[in-house]
């Protein structure tokens, strides 16, 4: 795979997701038919309820699902032009060119310095290693808190210094794409600020798309919304995730088109 989408582009196309998962030695359908389109560049936050698939999407989009016994996920996630779930193509690529932050902060129990190094030395990087560090930790607008301290385990930093550890980790794979899971759902207000700051200065350069429960965080960063919900399902006591709807992040809070778009954003569900 090449990655060579321009601004104006759509680096990454969603056709027809759909996931369903064994139970009882039975499919269960928990995610139906997502169409979705992302743009080279574009922030994207993905909301609503608990339960709607929204990590499901996320995770669909470099082949993460893969990992879950039991998942199994039809359509098509096209990157730059290619199926990610052609046979041929490799998961690992994919993750390397599609990066990913997860929910809690996860740093390697290795030093600083390897937390950064560690992926790009297996992906085959040959450039200068000191340098690669610490553009990455500059990024992730975490240099100046680790400069001195490169030598020491990731896991001695605050939950805050982790997360963006963890974001520095994913851009030294030269990611065209960084996906991110409720980065700040286990921190305070105060490194939740911090990791905001951080995704603005990354958008310059990245095409973000972020799963958030926190609807003033999806104003303030993201350019497009995705609202997902979700419905029984019939005949069962589990629970279907969709797309409701997909637009600017102005127009979804302020003149969605959807009624039950409009009742989440006003907090009458959710």
């Amino acid at each position: 795979m090449t990655g060579t989408a321009s601004a104006t582009d759509t680096i990454l196309s969603v056709r027809g997701v759909r996931r369903t998962f064994e139970a009882d030695l039975s499919p269960v359908r928990a995610l139906r038919g997502v169409d979705l389109d992302v743009h080279a560049s574009e922030f994207v936050a993905i909301m609503g309820p608990s339960g709607c698939g929204k990590s499901t999407v996320l995770r669909a989009l470099n082949r993460m699902n893969d990992l879950i016994p039991g998942c199994h996920l039809k359509g098509r996630v096209v990157y730059d032009g290619h199926d990610l779930y052609h046979p041929r193509i490799d998961p690992v690529e994919v993750r390397r060119r599609i990066g990913m932050v997860f929910q809690k902060p996860n740093p390697f129990p290795k030093t600083i310095y390897e937390n950064i190094a560690f992926g790009a030395r297996i992906n085959g990087y040959k450039g200068d290693m000191d340098e690669l560090v610490e553009r990455s930790l500059r990024k992730a607008a975490v240099w100046d808190e680790c400069k001195d301290k490169l030598q020491e385990s990731g896991l001695a930093l605050s939950g805050g210094q982790q997360q963006r550890l963890c974001i520095a980790r994913a851009i030294a794979t030269e990611p065209d794409v960084i996906l991110m899971d409720e980065p700040c759902s286990a921190l305070d207000p105060i490194s939740t600020l911090k990791i905001e700051e951080t995704m603005h200065e990354l958008k310059r350069n990245y095409t973000i798309i972020i799963v958030t429960h926190n609807m003033q965080q999806a104003v303030r960063v993201a350019d497009m919304t995705a609202f997902f919900n979700a419905e029984a399902v019939e005949g069962g006591t589990g629970k279907v995730g969709y797309l409701v709807e997909f637009s600017e992040t102005e127009k979804i809070f302020n003149a969605p088109n959807q009624q039950a778009t409009q009742d989440y954003v006003s907090g009458r569900f959710g």
